[in-house]
């Protein structure tokens, strides 16, 4: 077997030989040295040294098919996915604080001077250093949690003044905070590093959903565009553009828009923001925040051999990793649900048949069809939301 045979690259990427080959290959010109009928077997000193010599040669074609891959965003991983990014402007995001969008009510002109608001469990959530209130009495801004990671906050559960301050009067969350998250991991960068692609596109939505997706704090986005004379099926109103953004801050959510949008196109949602242009008029954007929309499902399994009642516990995350991966506006589709609850693809899998399975926005409607979700709602799932059965 000639050698450039075990690696080498063609017009469709890198490829290399599996182990077997490689060894195989040694084997065989090994006895082209010392003669056909000498014994390599794994027992014997001969065959252990060539093992040696091919899982080293193997290991370094390996080697070379990740330097190549780590040259594209689409396959490099790890570190080299970290720093190929970079190109694009773009990082890989590191763990998070949970962020709550606040409604800060006051006399008009008092400023907030590194405010601080409590929720009713006694976490802290900082505001931004100033915060000045408008003429209108009320502003939102966006707060950060004071504890770094997954922090829950229903709506209206941030309603406390921690640091008192003259003029201030109210505080609440109007909607649930957006709860930190880990490291970001090599799918999302992917995906993010494929929209950030988009920024100098020549559709103005795209480079607007790219500008959104680029700041800091953002998880998930969705972008519509209602281009015609009448409001549209989701309730957009005529010639608008409406985004669905989780996380990031308000202010930079808003003046990404309004950077990117085109004269005259309305904006849509229930979050508002005023922002100034280059001459200091001032121009309100609207977006959405998006709505949870928890999941529930049924699932009815039969043992085969090898079943344990702790696949139980690992159906139940299947299901939920799998709902809470959906995208913004993205239909929960029944027969997708399937693979993760079968556990496809891991020897839990081959232990259990699934004879039955319901899903549903609300526990008492599950049924064996698709779950609508709206344009602005976001399919959550927790594991007391998934009910598995071994019958």
């Amino acid at each position: 077997m000639p050698i450039p045979q075990l690696a080498y690259v063609d017009s469709t990427g890198y490829h290399y030989a599996d182990y077997p080959t490689v060894l195989a290959y040694y084997q065989a010109e090994y006895r082209t040295i010392y003669g056909s009928d000498i014994y390599l077997g794994a027992d014997s000193q001969d065959g252990q040294w060539i093992a040696i010599q091919a899982q080293a040669s193997y290991d370094l074609m390996a080697l070379g098919a990740a330097v190549y891959n780590s040259f594209s965003p689409a396959t490099s991983q790890s570190d080299a996915l970290s720093r190929g990014v970079k190109i694009n402007g773009i990082s890989r995001r590191v763990a998070t604080n949970s962020t709550a969008d606040l409604a800060i009510v006051g006399q008009a002109g008092t400023v907030i001077t590194r405010g601080i608001a409590e929720d009713i469990t006694g976490i802290k959530w900082n505001l931004p250093d100033i915060v000045t209130i408008p003429n209108t009495g009320i502003i939102t801004v966006t707060a950060t949690c004071q504890v770094i990671g997954f922090i829950n906050a229903g709506s209206n559960t941030i309603n406390s003044i921690y640091t008192p301050t003259r003029g201030w009067q109210t505080v609440t969350n109007p909607n649930p905070a957006t709860a930190g998250a880990p490291v970001e991991t090599d799918a999302e960068l992917r995906a993010r590093q494929t929209v950030s692609t988009a920024l100098p596109s020549l559709s103005v939505l795209d480079g607007t959903l790219g500008a959104v997706a680029s700041c800091v704090g953002v998880t998930k986005y969705a972008a519509y565009e209602n281009d015609t004379s009448s409001v549209d099926s989701d309730g957009l109103p005529p010639h608008s553009i409406s985004l669905v953004v989780e996380g990031g801050e308000v202010r930079d959510i808003a003046y990404a828009i309004a950077k990117k949008k085109t004269p005259g196109t309305n904006t849509y949602g229930t979050t508002s923001f005023t922002t100034y242009d280059f001459y200091g008029l001032p121009n309100t954007i609207n977006f959405f925040r998006p709505t949870e929309a928890s999941i529930f499902a049924n699932v009815i399994i039969s043992p085969l051999f090898g079943f344990t009642t702790g696949y139980v516990d690992d159906i139940k995350q299947s299901l939920v990793d799998y709902f809470n991966s959906l995208k913004i506006g993205q239909d929960v589709d029944f027969s997708r649900t399937f693979t993760p609850a079968t556990l496809f693809g891991t020897p839990a899998g081959a232990t259990f048949t699934v004879i039955y399975m319901a899903i549903a926005k609300f526990p008492d409607t599950l049924s064996s069809e698709n779950v609508t979700i709206l344009f602005n709602e976001l399919p959550r799932s927790t594991l007391s939301n998934i009910n598995v059965t071994v019958s």
